[in-house]
């Protein structure tokens, strides 16, 4: 099928700029000379500027009784703001299953999200000249897996679900000149992608907010370019057949699904469901069709916090919820049950003190400033196979920092060997069993 043939029998098509999620080669890359823990790692961006206080701390009682062990009652004016919830998706909590570091940390860097993103998907440590409109220096997770995998493996096995379009999509690759868009992965914006203005853009000239049109153009002519690239420009990998239509026949479902209503509230949350809801839903729904050996997701609805610290609390228990229910689904999933690794952190924290706003229950809201150590203290979450990962363990000393899961992934997926001492970060070894 030729470029004009894709575009043409696909609805993707008629989106325009609004909807070409990156569709990248795949084929024959390097043998990995490690031995692999798992065939499978989901890693969840935690939701957005978390601070320990409210989670493993629980300074407001338990927010988080989905991934936290306890029956600390929430407080009541708090508690009396929350949204209706459905029960756990989990017969117990997360917490029980897997190793929690409690005082992991973003060590180094401003404590911007993006800063805190880039660092937890390239393992580096970054500083203030961070370019927000370019590719970061050093290669991201999914490059490193690309190159250094099985030669087995294609493109659909790696998969980015970005909250927005913004930004975030230049996490993918990096500028590294080892490395680059050939060994990057299958990137979409869910939220932006099925709902709003990209699916109300289907068949009509919707309007854009300009910083998404942008992005979302940029993706659309690194996508088209694929097309035109042969075999042996792609540097030695292969765009398959296979993997183009399988992609295009999954967008095209979740437009259709999405537009004929069946996506409005597919958990059925009383309160309905919120953008970190719907991000993970459409992450189950990319493990579901292609079950893939490295998925990033990321959540960002308590970013709420610098306004509102009630609203924080209640997306934080909204996207407890939702991790729970993520990981319902990959221990349903057959292909990735039992032998799956997730690991669930923030990418940055938020500051000790209030600033000067207050919500309805007169809480005075968080920032995150870089001159503050809490903003630094975030957690981390690792589950897996009984045999792989040892569960109910509580590390509750400094341990561990953001740096350290890039190469627990690359160590995980059996390949670290091959990242010849790139990373400067350590495998998280504590969790294992």
């Amino acid at each position: 099928m030729n470029r004009r043939e894709f575009i043409r029998k696909s609805a993707i098509g008629s989106l325009g700029i609004a909807a070409a999620p990156y569709i990248l080669p795949s084929g024959r890359l390097f043998a990995a000379t490690g031995a692999r823990k798992v065939n499978h790692v989901v890693f969840c961006l935690f939701a957005g500027g978390v601070r320990n206080w409210e989670s493993v701390q629980k300074a407001e009682g338990n927010l988080m009784p989905n991934i936290l062990s306890g029956n600390e009652a929430i407080s009541n004016d708090i508690a009396g703001s929350m949204s209706g919830l459905p029960s756990s998706p989990l017969s117990a909590p997360m917490q029980t299953m897997g190793t929690l570091f409690k005082e992991f940390r973003f060590s180094s860097g401003p404590t911007g999200h993006y800063n805190g993103h880039t660092t937890a998907i390239t393992g580096q440590h970054t500083n203030t000249s961070l370019n927000l409109r370019a590719n970061p220096e050093w290669p991201t997770i999914f490059e490193l897996y690309r190159k250094h995998n099985s030669p087995s493996q294609a493109a659909t096995n790696a998969w980015w679900v970005s909250h927005s379009n913004n930004l975030y999509p230049l996490l993918n690759y990096s500028s590294h000149p080892s490395y680059g868009p050939q060994y990057g992965a299958n990137q979409i914006a869910p939220t932006q992608l099925f709902s709003g203005a990209a699916l109300n853009a289907l068949g009509s000239n919707y309007a854009l907010d300009p910083d998404v049109a942008e992005e979302l153009e940029r993706l659309r002519h690194f996508t088209d370019a694929q097309f035109d690239v042969s075999f042996n420009e792609a540097a030695g990998l292969e765009n398959t057949v296979e993997g183009r239509d399988q992609i295009q026949a999954f967008i095209n479902k979740m437009v259709s699904e999405a537009s004929s209503g069946q996506h409005n509230n597919p958990w059925s949350i009383p309160s309905g469901m919120n953008g970190d809801m719907y991000n993970m839903f459409y992450a189950e729904k990319v493990i579901e069709e292609f079950k893939p050996e490295l998925l990033v997701v990321n959540m960002f609805g308590v970013d709420v916090a610098h306004t509102n610290f009630t609203e924080y609390c209640n997306n934080l228990r909204r996207a407890d919820w939702a991790v729970a229910h993520l990981w319902n689904t990959i221990q349903n999933t057959p292909g990735m049950a039992n032998d799956t690794l997730l690991i669930v952190a923030p990418e940055i924290g938020r500051n000790a003190n209030p600033n000067t706003i207050s919500d309805a229950n007169g809480r005075f809201a968080l920032d995150h400033t870089t001159n503050d150590a809490v903003s630094r203290e975030i957690f981390c979450l690792m589950m897996g196979p009984s045999g792989v990962v040892q569960a109910g363990q509580s590390i509750n000393q400094v341990a561990g920092e953001s740096i350290d899961i890039v190469p627990t992934i690359a160590d995980a997926l059996g390949f670290l060997p091959d990242t010849n001492g790139i990373l400067p970060g350590r495998v998280l070894q504590e969790a294992y069993v």
